[in-house]
């Protein structure tokens, strides 16, 4: 589904903030990735002139001019794949991720995809939102399984992307930390970036955006040389890139089978990090009915926690 270009305008009342965040702010069905993309490409004018510098601070009386293009055509091949679906309806599609399946397209990853997979199964999602992510609002690394929801059309993508932006959404992954972490709950605040010598690596960092991880131990657990390990409910209470595996890792619990921020030698094995996006729970988009979804926990994972619970 494609619509016509659509255009905003808006006459600023109180000065002194970004561009970028007034304009997310007062655009609340365009995210601040869009905002920040159509800033980039000359699709916003103050005053009258183009501008394209997102921290250019706003003041009183500004006259703000945004063009919203449609949805570029989405060229992926669509792919019988197998999915797990939990619900669908007119409006969403909500999925068990497997382990191993990448979202979306990226480099070296143009097939295969979830997005691939997606856009075989429901094929009016081609152009939903745009770009290379047709009615993606959020995403699991990798090798991150579990619950995963999709936007049928641009109303319901727009309805979802308001709730994960506002932090409406609730998430909650099962987690397998390495070591006995004490005590039964906690939050981690700390802010992360992107590191400052392995790009490919998120880190905590002073410099990086606040991060809040919400955890509760759920069974504390050893293996047969009697080392321990706790199994956790995680809560995501901000959305950053790899954020529980970064957050625990500092704390010093690194994720089993993490072998990106957990130690190089693993004592207990594991198929992947032991990491499943296992709750979500929000607003309809569209009926705005609370929903809840719950993915169980793989086969894969489960042996894993299964080996260590004979242990006990």
């Amino acid at each position: 589904m494609v619509s016509a270009e659509t255009v905003f305008t808006l006459h600023v009342a109180a000065g002194g903030e970004r561009l970028d965040r007034y304009l997310a702010a007062a655009l609340t069905d365009i995210s601040r990735n869009q905002v920040q993309r159509l800033l980039e490409t000359g699709c916003v004018t103050l005053n009258g002139a183009v501008e394209t510098k997102t921290a250019h601070k706003v003041a009183a009386g500004d006259r703000i001019l945004v063009t919203v293009p449609p949805p570029q055509p989405v060229d992926i091949a669509p792919e019988a794949l197998p999915l797990d679906v939990l619900y669908e309806d007119g409006d969403i599609l909500v999925l068990n991720k497997a382990a191993g399946m990448v979202v979306h397209p990226g480099a070296g990853n143009f097939s295969g995809t979830l997005v691939n997979a997606v856009l075989a199964h429901a094929p009016d999602l081609s152009g939903v939102g745009g770009e290379l992510r047709p009615g993606i609002v959020h995403r699991l690394d990798k090798d991150t399984s579990g619950v995963l929801i999709v936007g049928k059309h641009d109303v319901a993508l727009n309805g979802l992307q308001r709730q994960f932006k506002q932090r409406t959404v609730e998430k909650t992954y099962l987690a397998l930390a390495i070591g006995r972490l004490e005590p039964d709950a906690g939050i981690i605040e700390a802010p992360i970036a992107r590191h400052r010598i392995h790009r490919q690596k998120m880190a905590v960092d002073t410099k990086g955006k606040p991060s809040r991880t919400r955890w509760r131990v759920t069974q504390r657990l050893r293996d047969a040389a009697r080392r321990p390990y706790t199994l956790l409910e995680v809560d995501l209470l901000t959305g950053r890139t790899h954020q529980i595996r970064v957050h625990l890792a500092w704390l010093g619990f690194p994720l089993v089978g993490d072998e990106v921020y957990g130690p190089a030698r693993q004592l207990l094995a594991c198929p992947r990090q032991f990491l499943h996006a296992q709750r979500l729970a929000l607003l309809h988009p569209v009926t705005l009915a609370p929903l809840e979804f719950i993915a169980p926990l793989p086969e894969d994972l489960a042996a894993v926690l299964a080996g260590l619970e004979r242990e006990a």
